[in-house]
């Protein structure tokens, strides 16, 4: 007869509900019912603890479910890549490669055509040929079945077609399904069930406890004190916040204030104040997340009049501008911010003869395709210096000691090209012998500042806040920032 401190109430529970059946198979369902359990991790925790103590034996059985990932559920709707490459190939009097890049999007058709290459379809002299169309056909069929099939189990799908799927990204996914039975050892079964009543276990003393005489009556829980115990997780910030927080204290202690800003904006304030051209290839769909709502947003007729003239012909400044026309309705579209520069400017005009030292670590978005290196939404470090008196060495002098502080002494400045500054410079940084380029940076020129009233020099600067947490880090993934890898966020030094 086993002692009562021996088990749990739910072990005593457990087992006295197999004994009515001594020598059977349980399963998580029978035992669910028999003990009136609504909690599946009760039963389990009871169907351990009885196996640690040897009065029962654990059967598990592991069963691999192949289910349809995002992409897939995307290709089972839409059509694989793939099919609808060749489907638009196969409907074309002259399928040439310049007119698929026009019809699909950057991220489909280059990866399509290598799909497609694969499968036997050749890209001579611009234009896609496929000797073998019945077979081509036969392959994109099958597999077009095999994931309408799913979810299936493993053992009951084409190795090869399933080998496949598993080398491309989000198109199926595994999941293990485990059954779990329990069966009586032979101790379990020599339990007497007049020992098996269930009473009240304390596990924990408290005065009130004491003071109520409720501990004459009660069983006390045992513990084991040789087991292994878990260690204890304390919080702690994300390596992206605690890298956001060391770079404001930085600028912070070089006597810079911080400025928050709207995520939407106007293409005006986000491309023409920066004597961005209007038919700049970063304005396009492919490069600027342009909204439907709001689709355009209101501007002062005055200053729209003064980027009209910058770039038509240069304004006041001296500059003969970009000598193409400048539309209004363009200006007023409104958009996802591709660069917090925006907000800076912005700040300027509000307050054109005030000195500032201002800086911003914030998001941006551009239309990229994501990959190792390149994400849609991200985030920008930027700032600017304004006043009297401002040029290239302060500038340059505040980059080498920004990025001192944050590890990296060896800085160089290299000449380089932005539409909104002049003089401009790429800024790199020595990281394992080799020199990285993090950013650029500038003085905006006279076109910039004179449509908003502002007479000093305005030094700037930007660089990509992922693109440094790459670095800091030692990771050759951007992705990996964004992942909800527990494990390896417990493990990332503190920044």
């Amino acid at each position: 007869m086993t002692d009562r401190i021996d088990l749990t109430n739910p072990e005593r529970r457990m087992l006295r509900a197999m004994l009515s059946s001594p020598s059977s198979v349980h399963t998580l369902e029978e035992i669910m019912n028999a003990c009136d359990w609504n909690d599946q991790a009760v039963a389990t925790g009871a169907g351990h603890g009885l196996s640690d103590k040897g009065y029962v034996t654990i059967q598990e059985s592991v069963r691999r479910r192949i289910h349809a990932g995002q992409e897939g559920h995307n290709a089972i709707s839409n059509g694989l890549l793939e099919a609808r490459l060749w489907s638009w190939i196969s409907s074309q009097d002259e399928p040439t490669m310049a007119k698929l890049q026009a019809k699909f999007e950057r991220h489909e058709a280059g990866p399509g055509v290598g799909l497609l290459k694969k499968l036997g379809v050749k890209l001579e002299g611009g234009t896609f040929t496929c000797e073998d169309t019945s077979s081509l056909k036969s392959e994109l069929q099958a597999r077009e079945m095999f994931l309408a099939s799913l979810p299936a189990d493993e053992e009951d799908l084409s190795e090869r077609l399933l080998k496949h799927f598993k080398g491309r990204k989000e198109l199926v996914e595994f999941v293990e399904h485990r059954t779990r039975t329990w069966v009586l050892t032979d101790d379990g079964k020599a339990v007497s069930e007049e020992g098996l009543d269930e009473r009240k276990q304390i596990s924990e003393i408290t005065p009130e406890l004491l003071q109520s005489g409720e501990w004459k009556e009660a069983e006390f829980r045992s513990f084991d004190v040789t087991l292994e115990s878990t260690t204890p997780r304390t919080g702690r910030s994300h390596p992206m916040q605690e890298l956001i927080e060391r770079i404001r204290r930085i600028f912070l202690e070089m006597g810079f204030s911080e400025l928050v800003d709207d995520y939407v904006q106007t293409a005006g304030w986000n491309m023409d104040a920066l004597f961005i051209p209007q038919d700049h290839p970063a304005r396009e769909m492919q490069d600027t997340f342009y909204l439907d709502d709001p689709k355009s947003l209101e501007l002062d007729p005055e200053l729209i009049q003064k980027w009209k003239d910058i770039h038509e012909h240069g304004g006041d400044t001296g500059s003969i501008g970009w000598s193409g026309s400048f539309s209004e309705d363009v200006s007023k579209l409104g958009l996802l911010r591709t660069h917090t520069t925006v907000n800076t400017i912005q700040h300027l005009a509000r307050n054109p003869n005030e000195p500032c030292r201002v800086f911003s670590v914030d998001r941006v978005f551009r239309k990229e395709a994501i990959d190792s290196t390149h994400l849609p939404e991200f985030h920008q470090i930027e700032g600017i210096i304004m006043e009297p008196g401002a040029n290239l060495q302060m500038l340059v002098t505040t980059l080498k000691t920004f990025y001192t502080k944050m590890g990296y002494p060896e800085v160089r400045v290299r000449p380089a090209y932005f539409p909104y500054t002049e003089p401009s410079l790429e800024v790199e940084v020595k990281w394992k012998g080799k020199w990285l380029e993090l950013g650029g940076a500038g003085i905006f020129r006279p076109e910039v500042t004179e449509p908003l009233g502002i007479t000093s020099p305005v030094c700037a600067w930007g660089m990509g806040l992922e693109r440094l947490a790459m670095l800091v880090l030692g990771l050759d993934d951007i992705r990996q920032l964004y992942i909800s890898d527990l494990e390896w966020l417990r493990n990332q030094p503190l920044i």
